[in-house]
């Protein structure tokens, strides 16, 4: 005999990552080229002195960081081992077997992962042509026995955002007892004033809350420290289904000191967004159609030549994120990395 394991665990999705391939430049992983941002490396050394030591299982150092950062109450704060733990935690708080969670497709291919573990049901709600989340299904989706409302925006990989007028409306429309969890891990990218600030609108609805990360423009992936803000409830229930002492000591001390470099980090997100542009602008000019994006990444919907282009970056040197049969999501880098990304696009035979 041997140890039994859930039956349902074979028909998992796997989390796939972005490859790393020796020699080639890494686009694939939205992570940004610049690395941390300037006294992260001190503050990380020193911390890394006490690694003998547990690191502060309440994060209460950072939490008060955030809170002074973010001017909210630090009991509506919750910090997790980067922004996909927090979504964990998020279904396991919210959901039983006997409950649904609510997300667009494509999206964070996580979603459906954390919610089968779970053991959640999950309804996935088709984007829009625009490769959108499509908030009038996502309203239509819920019903009572929906616990928890994933929207992804700016939407990965897919690069749009939501707007006030359309993200108001919907919220106006969900169940009060409905969790609404606006998941914004490139809120930094965003330059559009009409995409609303999540954290805001965690003041003004009692059932959101807002999901950040320090992996992208702080550029801590290695790190994995992320928060979430909304109900005081809410967040007292993520910290109580926390893995104890999961947020370690170099990742918190990373985070504050981070949190004190804003002028950087918003100089080296402005210089991203500028090459985004103009990057979307080049590859519109070579036939791609590249919907709309305010993250560090832009989407190339291939469907069926997704893979083939990956094979064909590769070749170049360069590694992207495709998604087979759907597309291709390509990080942002420096004004030299996307030239050579432009220069593996054109010699691409769109229509082969």
């Amino acid at each position: 005999m041997t140890v039994r394991i859930r039956p349902d665990l074979d028909q998992l999705p796997a989390y796939v990552a972005g490859r790393t391939v020796a020699g080639s430049l890494k686009l694939a992983s939205n992570e940004v080229s610049a690395g941390p941002l300037p006294g992260v490396a001190e503050a990380v050394a020193r911390a890394a002195a006490d690694a003998h030591r547990y690191p502060d299982i309440g994060a209460a150092r950072l939490t008060e960081a955030l809170a002074a950062h973010l001017d909210v109450d630090p009991g509506r704060i919750a910090v997790g081992c980067g922004s996909v733990a927090l979504c964990e935690q998020l279904i396991q708080i919210t959901c039983t077997a006997e409950d649904t969670v609510v997300y667009p497709w494509r999206s964070f291919e996580a979603y459906p992962i954390l919610s089968r573990i779970v053991g959640a049901t999950e309804v996935q709600v088709p984007l829009t042509a625009e490769h959108a989340v499509d908030l009038d299904a996502m309203a239509a989706a819920i019903t009572p026995r929906t616990r928890l409302v994933f929207v992804c925006s700016p939407n990965n990989p897919t690069g749009p955002a939501l707007r006030r007028a359309e993200l108001e409306r919907f919220l106006d429309s969900v169940p009060s007892d409905v969790l609404v969890v606006f998941d914004e891990a490139y809120r930094e990218f965003v330059t559009d004033p009409d995409v609303p600030d999540g954290v805001e609108l965690t003041a003004r609805y009692d059932n959101v809350l807002a999901l950040r990360t320090f992996s992208k423009a702080y550029g801590l992936a290695g790190l994995r420290v992320g928060y979430a803000i909304g109900p005081a409830h809410v967040a007292e229930a993520l910290r109580k289904v926390c893995i104890p002492f999961s947020i370690n000591a170099l990742g918190q001390a990373a985070a504050i000191a981070s949190l004190a470099a804003q002028d950087e980090m918003r100089a080296r997100c402005a210089a991203i967004t500028a090459e985004r542009v103009r990057v979307r602008d080049e590859l519109i000019a070579l036939g791609h159609a590249v919907p709309e994006t305010q993250a560090n990444f832009v989407w190339l919907p291939l469907g069926d030549r997704a893979g083939e282009f990956n094979e064909h970056c590769l070749a170049e040197r360069v590694v992207v994120r495709a998604f087979a049969g759907s597309g291709v999501r390509i990080t942002i880098g420096d004004a030299a990395e996307n030239d050579l990304l432009l220069g593996a696009a054109k010699s691409f035979p769109l229509h082969g």
